[in-house]
C-alpha cells in the first residue's frame, strides 16, 4: 500500500493550533530588527519597573499606540515588550479587549512565599556557619540604611536595601545563585510587599527583624536565625488578608 503523500512546508507552515482567548500575542522576537529590539528593551525595562513599583496599578489598561506615541516608536517593538511582559504575568492580553497590568494572583503570591521560605532557610543556615567578620559587617550596615531610611520614609530605597541584605545573605552562605532563583519567582511577591512597605510603622518592624535575624547568625545559632527569618517571611502570608482586603481591585482570587 502507497505511503500517503507528505504535506509540502507551505501547507504545514500554515496549519496553526488556536490560541486560548486570553493568550499574549505570538513572539515576533526573530523578525525584529536590532534598533527595534533595543527600543523594546527600554520599553519593557520602563513598564517592567512601573508594573513592580505600582506606578502601573494592577486593571490599568495599556494602548499599544499610546505607548508607541509616548517613546516615539512603531508598534513592532511595544508589542514585543508586552509579549515579554506577558510571558512574565505582569500583563493580561485580551484579544478584542485589550491589555492590562495584570492583578496579582492570590495562588502564585502565596505558593512563591512557600517557596522563598525553603530556599532562605538554606542560605541562613550556611551564612550562620560560613559568614566572615567583613560580611556580617556588610549586613549590619545594611539593617543600619534600613533603619535610616525608614526614618526618612524613603519606601523605594529601603526596598532595594532590604534586596540586599537578602542577597547578601545568600553571597554570605556560598549561595548567590539561590537569590537568583528567589528573584526569578518573586514578582509577584514583589508586587504585593509594595503595598505592605508604605503602612506606619513596616519599615522600622522589618529592620528589627532583619536585625534579630543577623543577630542570631553572629551567635552562631542556626536554627534560631532560621526561625526568626521563617517569622519574618510569614508576615507576609499572614498580613495577606488585610491587604486584599484593602485593594481587592488588585489581586486575581484564584485561590477560592
Amino acid at each position: 500500500m502507497a505511503a500517503p503523500p507528505k504535506k509540502s512546508p507551505s501547507k504545514r507552515a500554515k496549519t496553526r493550533k488556536p490560541r486560548a482567548p486570553n493568550s499574549p500575542p505570538r513572539s515576533s522576537a526573530a523578525k525584529v530588527p536590532g534598533q527595534a529590539r533595543r527600543n523594546s528593551e527600554i520599553v519593557y525595562r520602563d513598564l517592567r519597573d512601573q508594573i513592580m513599583n505600582l506606578t502601573l496599578s494592577p486593571g490599568t489598561p495599556l494602548a499599544e499606540n499610546d505607548i508607541a506615541d509616548r517613546y516615539g516608536l512603531s508598534r513592532t517593538p511595544v508589542r514585543e515588550a508586552i509579549l515579554r511582559l506577558a510571558e512574565e504575568r505582569l500583563v493580561d492580553v485580551f484579544p478584542k479587549s485589550g491589555t492590562f497590568v495584570a492583578r496579582i494572583p492570590m495562588t502564585e503570591l502565596r505558593e512563591a512565599i512557600v517557596a522563598r521560605k525553603a530556599l532562605e532557610e538554606v542560605c541562613v543556615r550556611e551564612a550562620t556557619v560560613k559568614a566572615s567578620e567583613s560580611w556580617r559587617a556588610e549586613l549590619r550596615a545594611i539593617v543600619q540604611r534600613e533603619r535610616d531610611l525608614a526614618e526618612a520614609g524613603d519606601a523605594q530605597s529601603f526596598h532595594e536595601a532590604d534586596n540586599a541584605f537578602h542577597a547578601g545573605i545568600a553571597a554570605a552562605g556560598g549561595y548567590p545563585g539561590i537569590w537568583t532563583m528567589i528573584e526569578k519567582i518573586r514578582l509577584q511577591v514583589e508586587r504585593y510587599r509594595r503595598l505592605t512597605l508604605p503602612q506606619e510603622g513596616r519599615m522600622n518592624l522589618v529592620a528589627d527583624e532583619h536585625a534579630a535575624v543577623l543577630d542570631a547568625m553572629e551567635q552562631g545559632d542556626a536554627d534560631t536565625a532560621v526561625a526568626r527569618m521563617n517569622s519574618h517571611l510569614n508576615k507576609l502570608q499572614i498580613d495577606i488578608g488585610t491587604f486584599r482586603h484593602l485593594w481587592p481591585d488588585y489581586f486575581l482570587f484564584d485561590d477560592q
